[in-house]
């Protein structure tokens, strides 16, 4: 595991920029799972302004460790935000663009984006591999669409699975904790005061850490990399 700790939300986004393009340069072809959130918005505003002409976006596909469940035009939607601030500002093709059908029965958007992974992606160990996974965490220690009243989500034999926001009940698809620990890499974006207390206890190995799905995320074979800013990290 490594930490990189920067100034500030915009730093830290930045410095993955500079990672992801490191990646893209060294290797014919690059497979990303995308996360939603603030420092997410960011770096893709970052990707297609500052970097906008040192990547080849014929060489990428994009997909998400996870989405709400709702129409590609809600507000909510991951898929959304990343059209927002990415898709519609760079030359990308349209087939290298696999969102979440999130408008779907989630319970078969999970079995049928499953399937699409393992018929996209290199099979390694049984499993979908990931070039680089982006995740962040939220203030209970959820990563992707993994709470901690569904920890077991992070062991389960599925590629995809229905997870619930215990605060609203919203349904959202998942990658499940074997598929993003398969990835090769496997990069955190976590910035904000909010977020210190339970990185705190994830470094550390104390308090309720256990409870908390982001401290489950260990990649096998890959590399696992936080990329924080000075306020999560006190």
């Amino acid at each position: 595991m490594k930490k990189q700790i920067y100034k500030d939300a915009n730093a830290a986004a930045d410095g993955f920029a500079q990672y992801l393009l490191s990646k893209h340069k060294s290797q014919d072809t690059l497979s990303i799972a995308l996360s939603g959130g603030s420092t997410p918005k960011i770096l893709f505003n970052l990707l297609a302004d500052k970097y906008l002409s040192e990547i080849d976006w014929s060489k990428i596909q994009l997909y998400w460790g996870d989405e709400r469940c709702v129409p590609p035009t809600d507000n909510e939607s991951n898929y959304k935000m990343t059209v927002d601030h990415l898709i519609s500002k760079i030359n990308i093709p349209e087939t290298n663009i696999h969102r979440v059908l999130g408008e779907n029965s989630p319970t078969e958007e999970a079995v049928r984006y499953g399937q699409l992974l393992a018929e996209h992606l290199p099979i390694v160990d049984g499993l979908p591999e990931f070039d680089i996974i982006i995740l962040g965490i939220g203030t209970d220690g959820h990563t992707a669409s993994i709470f901690p009243h569904e920890i077991e989500l992070m062991t389960s034999a599925s590629i995809c699975a229905i997870g619930i926001n215990p605060d609203s009940g919203q349904k959202r698809i998942t990658l499940t904790g074997p598929v993003i620990n398969n990835a090769k890499s496997v990069c955190f974006l976590a910035t904000g005061a909010s977020k210190a207390e339970k990185l705190s206890e994830i470094f550390s190995a104390s308090g309720n850490f256990e409870s908390y799905p982001a401290a489950h995320v260990s990649p096998t074979h890959g590399e696992l990399i936080w990329f924080l800013d000075e306020d999560s990290s006190k």
